[in-house]
């Protein structure tokens, strides 16, 4: 039987409910009741009145409230619900879920010239997967096909686009349409994104950072950059096809290190986003306890 613990975000608004086993190999997200219509769960969550959002994802459900209540006065009834749905062992998606689906790829470029980003219209995972190598994408199934091309260099997934990096032998011109051709089929034909195996290794990795955080807990200036980040800067480099990962915080040198991901990484413009855009944003909203920021890659 499954069983849900609870988690919460960085966003306030969000919350997730684990499981210890894995629900589902495949990743949604759902806008309202009517774009659930592939999932029984989904919609039985619409069905209360709060319920803004809902994700469903290997092993864990996230729902977004709207302002109707907030998370402590719902949050343990919810987890109720949950339990008791996968009790009477009812559907996470419908039989006719494997029915092709009808998926749409546009192409955009990046401020990265060897990196170009291709946008779908379904949801893809909650992590944001970089994948460096064919060694790599093992339990990453569409990055290692990706893979296949061999002007791919690097491939990074997150929840709606794939930017691939090149290398130099190709322009983005003369194979951008069938990078985007074999996306579109790979993704209709309902074939994994990530394996199950990538999903529990994902969940294990988070339950041993947090036991290391328990012994050292993470500074209040630490937390701070992070919802910096998470609210001002990822929101901004996530339009142009790549990440910032916080990494650390030195509270003697007041350095701040990250690691630039997808389009992000290798990009001409990199140092002028760290310096001009991350830096000086930390820099306004905390002031001294910020001398500069570095990236490890």
């Amino acid at each position: 039987m499954i069983k849900f613990k609870i988690e919460t975000t960085n966003n306030a608004a969000i919350i997730k409910y684990v499981s210890d086993k894995v629900i589902t190999d495949k990743h949604f997200e759902y806008q309202t009741i009517e774009d659930a219509e592939n999932s029984p769960l989904a919609q039985h969550l619409f069905r209360l009145p709060f319920v803004k959002k809902v994700l469903i994802s290997s092993n864990f459900i996230a729902i977004e409230r709207n302002n109707l209540v907030e998370w402590k006065e719902v949050q343990d009834d919810l987890k109720g619900i949950l339990n008791n749905y996968f009790i009477q062992n009812k559907p996470v998606f419908s039989e006719d879920f494997d029915k092709k689906k009808s998926i749409e790829i546009y192409a955009e470029t990046t401020p990265n010239p060897d990196t170009q980003k291709f946008v779908t219209n379904t949801f893809l995972t909650s992590q944001n997967i970089e994948i460096k190598s064919v060694e790599e994408s093992k339990d990453v199934p569409l990055a290692f096909e990706l893979f296949e091309y061999p002007f791919v260099k690097k491939v990074f997934i997150s929840q709606n686009y794939i930017s691939i990096t090149k290398d130099e032998t190709l322009e983005w011109f003369e194979m951008s349409n069938e990078i985007r051709d074999f996306l579109k089929l790979y993704l209709e034909s309902s074939k994994n994104i990530i394996s199950k195996d990538f999903s529990l290794k994902a969940t294990n990795k988070k339950i041993e950072n947090k036991s290391d955080k328990t012994n050292t807990q993470e500074s209040n200036t630490s937390k701070e950059i992070i919802r910096i980040l998470d609210e001002y800067i990822k929101p901004a480099v996530a339009s142009d096809g790549g990440n910032i990962k916080f990494e650390s915080y030195n509270e003697e040198t007041k350095e701040v290190l990250v690691t630039l991901q997808g389009a992000c990484n290798g990009c001409p413009s990199a140092t002028i986003t760290l310096k001009n855009g991350i830096e000086a944003t930390l820099k306004n909203f905390l002031g001294d306890e910020i001398d500069c920021v570095n990236a490890l890659n």
